[in-house]
């Protein structure tokens, strides 16, 4: 037989009381965050896992921070080096038409503009820094400035004109893949400007000026220049398809990036993620309890003894 008392039926309603509002809080905490707990304690069965899909997640989100940075450079790259693919092909044409009209009396400002755009394109910067200098971002790699620098004979050797070192940057662009994106101002521009030395030598030889009408020497000398303009063009091109091959390259692992990334996230929020239907519903019912619960407690009260001798 139990015994019936009025204080142990205070203490199993006030328990009960407590009860619903401590569950009523946990429901609108998570309704409020849309998270199932605020630190690691809240998913200890899960807690060794999710650090390390949490480790995982900051790794791969590094790796597309650094992912977009290389892109951005590449971009730069692609368009200097379009830049200088069509100074070769634009000095190229004037020398072909000069050859068809028999007049040279344009050609050497049309060259002279190109070689400064040349010049301008091997000078690019990223960021502040030189692209095409190696290791010596803080200097320009090429120090020519115009066609009459290139025949001075106080500097005799076109190398003179360059000033990167041999440093190529490298990238880990994933756990597994390093690429080489920099590339150097000597190896693009040496032949280009060999190539001008020789049209300004020619120019200020006993052969030259090349102005006006176009003597055979001077013909002689611009048909074989067409060659040697064709393979440093076609370098040129080389260059740059070798450069859209290593975006395309990054571009890829990007996208891999992203996709094991948003399925880490899920897998994260599988976990973390509090789901809202069924919150709302257990912060419905701890409601429902909390005023069950008080309006037994308010029953009680009313049907206590003490209220019956009043």
């Amino acid at each position: 037989m139990f015994r019936v008392t009025t204080g142990g039926n205070y203490s199993r309603v006030l328990s009960n009381i407590m009860l619903a509002q401590q569950r009523q809080m946990d429901a609108g905490d998570k309704l409020a965050t849309q998270k199932n707990g605020s630190d690691l304690k809240d998913y200890s069965r899960n807690a060794e896992m999710l650090t390390a899909m949490r480790s995982v997640d900051s790794r791969l989100g590094g790796y597309l921070e650094q992912n977009k940075m290389i892109t951005d450079k590449l971009t730069t790259q692609d368009f200097s080096l379009s830049q200088l693919g069509d100074a070769a092909a634009s000095t190229k044409q004037a020398i072909e038409e000069a050859i068809a009209t028999g007049r040279t009396d344009t050609l050497m400002q049309e060259v002279e503009a190109q070689f400064r755009n040349s010049v301008s394109a091997m000078n690019s910067r990223y960021g502040g820094k030189y692209l095409f200098a190696g290791g010596k971002i803080d200097a320009e790699p090429v120090t020519a400035q115009s066609l009459s620098d290139l025949t001075d004979p106080l500097t005799p050797a076109i190398s003179d004109f360059f000033k990167n070192d041999d440093f190529i940057t490298e990238h880990k662009v994933d756990d597994a893949t390093v690429v080489r994106t920099g590339l150097l101002a000597s190896d693009l521009g040496t032949e280009m400007l060999t190539a001008y030395k020789a049209i300004q030598a020619f120019h200020e030889s006993t052969d030259g000026p090349l102005t006006g009408t176009m003597t055979d020497a001077q013909r002689t000398f611009l048909e074989q220049q067409l060659k040697v303009w064709d393979q440093a063009a076609s370098n040129v091109i080389d260059k740059t398809a070798r450069n859209g091959m290593m975006q395309a390259r990054v571009e890829g692992v990007k996208k891999d990036l992203t996709t094991r990334q948003d399925s880490l996230k899920e897998m994260i929020g599988g976990i973390v993620d509090a789901n809202m239907p069924e919150v709302t519903i257990h912060l419905e019912q701890a409601t429902l309890a909390l005023q069950a619960s008080t309006q037994v407690f308010l029953t009680l009260r009313d049907s206590s003894l003490v209220n019956m001798l009043k």
